[in-house]
């Protein structure tokens, strides 16, 4: 437990910063599923919609350092091809 006042600060700040984090990190997992969904019902144009959605997400979660350069890349390559997939 935080004793001095400016340790009780930086755990409210902490606090509050793990909850935006867990927020963000949960909205990026429900774009990366809408891209599957569309993906797996056949529809090309509605998952490439929701790709570029996706995508733009994901760099700003790497931008701000939630989540790690590679991660977003692998992410981005596997859901383009599946969408690649069901056009070709």
């Amino acid at each position: 437990m935080a004793n001095t006042r400016q340790a009780k600060k930086r755990a409210r700040q902490g606090e509050k910063r793990r909850q935006q984090n867990a927020s963000q990190r949960s909205t990026m997992r429900t774009y990366i599923k809408r891209v599957i969904k569309t993906a797996a019902e056949g529809k090309a144009e509605a998952a490439q919609a929701e790709y570029r959605l996706m995508t733009s997400m994901v760099d700003r979660l790497v931008t701000k350092g939630l989540i790690h350069k590679n991660k977003a890349a692998r992410h981005k390559s596997r859901l383009n091809a599946r969408i690649k997939a069901i056009t070709a």
